[in-house]
């Protein structure tokens, strides 16, 4: 058994195969990829990582698994998923994945192959467990799949509490222990909503369903609001939206001008990869700009109902032909305009089981919170377009008339953030 000091949860307990697993490669990488990516450009302490997140997840795991009276293969499963389910990510976590996504066809939870080979998969088999089982839980996919990867998971748990630790910002606190206490299993069949929007069923959602048990309705709420308040003080905050927008375009144009393919840059760490775009001649501008934090500045930061359908809508390749079209008006280069249009608001958690009245009903159904968070979401988003700051007054005048703006609508300063979609830093 192995005891590790934790800063969230004190003491953490590992044994059996997530003991053997900790000091293979894959987990080691990630003491080198930082949680949250570029915030600590806005909250300089939050430097924690990938590696003490997955210890947490799986020590939420094993203790959900405890009350549950769950034991055996069937935990060692979850338990190994637990320890093993952000191996996938790249650099700065989630900021490269559309990217990578793009020329890979692979996200950070597609993980078959780096938990099949190498150490991972000789621990794995060494345990008697099945590397394919086992990459299906960090899917989500598969019988109690959910508590590692589902709408009620531990994941989201331990991210919460730990990014309000290493951040300072409150609101990020929840009661992981009462969470952990009132989860249970139920067969999808006494689920009043499994044949609804989201509902059960499929091959992904087979076997038992995670939910909240009696009397947890608010319970729920709080991980929902948790996640609502930290969305736009850390998540989204401005400052974090526009460096890691410079850092994809680095990326981008990283793979364009060497031999790196988008395989090699999923398997880099942040230093691996910063030290990838200094040394390209493309890129060295943009690191020089992160690493001195002299970043692009705000040219606008437009409402979502002020944004045309059809940039709403808009693939890479047409954004891409849209930042030319601006930079072409405004004057500059093509380099010093970056738009940054984000997904439509999502809200997962709000398909969350809870029990009322024996009844197994979606959080949604049951509570009025999340119809008022959803209406603050849409009026938060916000898209943006940023460059240099010499050239923010002409690239924004440049972008409204592009992108059909209204020009008396458009913010170009703020002093807060603005959420975008709840689901980002999973």
């Amino acid at each position: 058994m192995i005891t590790v000091k934790d800063t969230v949860h004190d003491h953490i307990e590992i044994d059996g195969v997530a003991a053997d697993l900790v000091d293979t490669p894959a987990l080691q990488r990630l003491r080198h990829v930082k949680q949250l990516g570029t915030v600590q450009l806005v909250y300089p302490s939050a430097n924690h990582t990938r590696f003490e997140h997955s210890l947490g997840v799986y020590h939420l795991a094993s203790r959900a698994l405890d009350h549950l009276g769950i034991e055996g293969k069937r935990a060692d499963r979850i338990e190994a998923a637990a320890m093993l389910h952000d191996v996938g990510h790249g650099p700065f976590s989630h900021n490269l994945e559309s990217l990578t996504h793009r020329r890979t066809g692979k996200y950070h939870d597609d993980v078959d192959e780096l938990l099949a080979t190498g150490a991972v998969g000789e621990v794995l088999r060494d345990h008697d467990l099945d590397p394919d089982r086992i990459a299906e839980i960090v899917a989500g996919e598969g019988p109690y799949a959910g508590l590692v990867s589902g709408e009620l998971d531990v994941d989201r748990m331990d991210y919460l509490v730990r990014d309000a630790y290493h951040t300072g910002v409150p609101y990020g606190t929840i009661d992981t222990e009462r969470f952990v206490r009132e989860l249970t299993f139920v067969e999808r069949g006494a689920s009043a909503d499994a044949d609804g929007p989201d509902g059960g069923g499929g091959p992904d959602r087979d076997g038992p369903e995670l939910v909240l048990d009696e009397g947890n309705v608010q319970t729920a709420e709080s991980l929902l609001l948790a996640r609502a308040l930290m969305n736009p003080v850390v998540y989204t905050h401005h400052v974090a939206r526009i460096s890691k927008a410079m850092l994809r375009r680095a990326a981008s144009e990283l793979l364009d001008a060497t031999a790196t393919t988008a395989a090699e840059l999923r398997r880099m760490d942040d230093h691996d990869f910063l030290a990838a775009v200094r040394d390209c001649r493309a890129t060295a501008e943009f690191a020089r700009r992160y690493d001195e934090r002299d970043l692009y500045k705000l040219a606008v930061w437009a409402e979502h109902d002020d944004v045309p359908d059809r940039v709403h809508d808009a693939d890479r390749a047409a954004e891409t032909a849209l930042e030319r079209e601006i930079a072409a008006e405004a004057g500059v280069a093509r380099d010093h305009v970056i738009l940054d249009v984000p997904p439509e608001p999502t809200m997962r958690e709000s398909t969350a089981r809870v029990t009322v009245n024996g009844e197994i009903r979606r959080l949604e159904r049951q509570s009025p919170l999340v119809s008022a968070l959803r209406t603050a979401q849409r009026n938060q988003w916000r898209l943006g377009v940023y460059a240099p700051e010499p050239a923010t007054d002409r690239v924004g005048r440049a972008a409204a008339n592009v992108l059909g703006l209204d020009p008396e609508g458009l913010v170009t300063e703020v002093r807060g953030a603005m959420p975008t979609t709840l689901d980002e830093f999973e």
